[in-house]
């Protein structure tokens, strides 16, 4: 495809004439002076650039995220360990009962479209700061709940606030990190969504034998008051747009010039125009990008998979071996156990395959489908996990053989979240919080309604076959990575939203 020539206004040129050779030179205008008022960092020294704080700093940041998405998600399965409680407590159906996890996880669904475009206009930190509060309050609503209606009416309302860690974390690692560091940082955060719901029933399994179901909310209450005050105190602004509005105000006020602006002053929406430019950029950037939705699909149908065990396991380990509600919980440990292992593997092993990556093509980025290496290995292990899970579930073998597959099942899964997690903000960088937003929408709700059918499709189909129908699934989702792979850089190249280029092959020393 040829290059564009730029249109120059003839005003604009000069022409000469060389007295040797009789060509005419056309002498171009020169670049536009950048802008003396316009308030951009300055350099690799600027100590408000996040991506250059200490590195202590930004470990402590990636840490602090990390524990905040564990916070949301170890919420959202944590009833389940006190269901029997509710069920008496309120004299409601086992189906309502499990509202109290979907409702809360549909929260998700709603929340994103607010916190992650939001906080592209108004920065990461107000947006942590009030979302967080209000998710506090819902958890003290709920242990103090006086009929069914108000549980789910605070469980729904939790998830919705609580949905802010989930779609702003990631953009918050993105804010600080630069692309080769960026995966291993994503590392730690990407195993809290699967180890929070597999920790939240054994916590609260082993807690309702001993108190009142209440006590697990008021848990609940206390771990977000401290992750609340741990947003107030130690973590600070990091979307540099925001940050760089905050320098020009300050050097307004301190040289009193009210020319120096951000490039973000500038292109503030209109009360009319916050909903085109803001609310409905998750759902324009996920339909008008092929492969957002396919990453999206594999995600939501993993991440509701996630939640259909917590349907799934009583079939299979709870009815059939008579386990306390408290063992019954420590099931789901060994997905935790997988997805930590996911983790470690991939810092001692494809981080480092990745910087040797940047270094090769350095200056420029790594192309995004180096990320989908994982996912070709997680896949198919992520769907024979089902057909072992499946197929290793009658009673009379050992409950261990089945339990044991709940370690590739979260290895798999973070392979798969971390994988495809990478891929969308590396290749919609610019608006991540946006990208990640309409991800996870959609996988929150496969994620509140796959439990739904959970225990009907169990109940009718039996552990065996309700496993391979997912196993199948799951099979069929396998080629979603290799066709990225393929056929990722020429959709990047037609994408309107996707901030990389397509990049030539990187030169190595060992080419002759």
């Amino acid at each position: 495809m040829p290059e564009e020539v730029p249109v120059v206004s003839l005003r604009e040129t000069r022409a000469s004439v060389s007295e040797n050779t009789g060509q005419v030179a056309i002498e171009l205008p020169a670049e536009p002076a950048p802008d003396p008022f316009l308030v951009q960092f300055d350099g690799v020294d600027d100590p408000t650039n996040p991506l250059f704080w200490s590195r202590p700093k930004r470990w402590y940041m990636t840490l602090a995220s990390g524990v905040l998405v564990l916070n949301a998600t170890f919420a959202s399965s944590a009833p389940s360990g006190v269901i029997k409680q509710l069920t008496e407590r309120f004299e409601m159906s086992e189906k309502v009962a499990t509202l109290t996890l979907s409702l809360f996880v549909t929260g998700y669904c709603v929340g994103p479209i607010l916190w992650g475009p939001l906080s592209e206009r108004y920065g990461r930190r107000p947006i942590f700061l009030s979302a967080f509060f209000l998710y506090v309050c819902t958890q003290l609503g709920s242990a103090l709940a006086k009929n069914t209606a108000s549980v789910l009416v605070f469980r729904f309302l939790g998830g919705t606030f609580a949905a802010c860690p989930l779609s702003n974390s990631g953009a918050l690692i993105s804010d600080i990190w630069d692309a080769e560091t960026r995966g291993k940082a994503l590392a730690i955060f990407a195993v809290t969504p699967f180890a929070g719901p597999a920790l939240g029933p054994a916590v609260a399994g082993f807690l309702g034998e001993k108190t009142d179901w209440r006590w697990v909310f008021w848990l609940l209450t206390i771990f977000s008051g401290v992750c609340w005050i741990m947003i107030l105190v130690t973590i600070p602004e990091t979307y540099a747009p925001i940050i760089l509005v905050y320098k020009a105000r300050k050097l307004r006020k301190s040289t009193g010039d009210s020319r120096y602006y951000a490039a973000l002053e500038k292109n503030r929406p209109r009360p009319h125009q916050l909903f085109d430019k803001v609310l409905a950029r998750p759902f324009k950037v996920l339909f008008h990008e092929p492969m957002l939705i396919a990453i999206t699909a594999y995600l939501s149908f993993a991440y509701g998979c996630l939640y259909l065990m917590f349907e799934a396991y009583p079939f299979v380990f709870t009815r059939p071996h008579n386990l306390s509600p408290g063992l019954s919980g420590l099931t789901f440990l060994p997905v935790a156990v997988g997805g930590a292992m996911a983790v470690a593997v991939y810092v001692a092993i494809f981080n480092p395959r990745y910087e040797r990556e940047a270094k090769k093509y350095a200056p420029n980025p790594v192309p995004p489908e180096f990320r989908l290496e994982m996912a070709l290995i997680a896949g198919p292990m992520f769907a024979v996990s089902f057909f072992w899970f499946g197929w290793t579930s009658f009673p009379s073998i050992s409950l261990w053989v089945p339990l044991m597959s709940g370690i590739p099942v979260g290895f798999s899964m973070s392979w798969i979240f971390l994988s495809l997690f990478n891929y969308i903000i590396d290749a919609y960088l610019a608006i991540a919080a946006s990208a990640i937003a309409a991800s996870i929408i959609w996988r929150s709700l496969a994620g509140a309604a796959f439990p739904l059918f959970a225990g009907n499709m169990y109940d009718a189909l039996g552990p065996r076959w309700a496993s391979s129908l997912l196993g199948f699934v799951a099979v069929a989702m396998i080629p979603i990575p290799f066709v990225l792979i393929k056929y990722g850089p020429k959709l990047r190249k037609n994408s309107k939203y996707a901030a990389s280029a397509v990049l030539p092959v990187a030169k190595t020393a060992d080419k002759v």
